[in-house]
């Protein structure tokens, strides 16, 4: 079974959203509305984020499955970004979409409850901090070193 079959046959309220994107119902929480991300890359890893705080791990737990099962190759041939090489247009391109679609679901969840938990500031921060570096991967030789 396919690492998208296999989380998502385990999982409440499916709903897919675009290829290779859904959302439901995470199992870690008491979750009355959909709130977890689920999207897969082109290579066929799994990305997860649930808007409501809960880990990768936690949620991997409560369906019975390994972080491991969410890449298809060994986890040490991937890197979110790579430190030697320009990343390609296209993957920079998946990267900021994901990082601005998290982005944008916490700002709606703030601005509806009027309050932000420190999950959600750490993991707006952790968006901007992936975009920064996806901006300079786009254009390393813009980039300078402060010595």
């Amino acid at each position: 079974m396919s690492g998208p079959a296999a989380l998502l046959d385990r999982l409440n309220s499916v709903k897919q959203t675009a290829p290779g994107r859904w959302l439901a119902r995470c199992p870690a929480h008491q979750d009355r509305s959909p709130s977890l991300s689920i999207r897969e890359l082109d290579d066929g890893r799994l990305l997860l984020h649930d808007f409501g705080g809960c880990e990768v791990g936690d949620v991997l737990a409560a369906v019975g499955m390994q972080m491991s099962e969410l890449f298809p190759q060994r986890l040490a041939e991937h890197s979110y970004f790579p430190t030697h090489q320009r990343l390609p247009a296209r993957d920079l391109l998946v990267i900021l979409d994901h990082e601005l679609t998290v982005v944008v679901l916490l700002l709606t969840d703030v601005v509806a409850r009027r309050s932000v938990n420190e999950a959600q500031v750490r993991r707006l921060v952790q968006a901007a901090a992936r975009v920064g570096k996806a901006r300079d991967l786009a254009n390393p030789e813009r980039v300078t070193v402060n010595v």
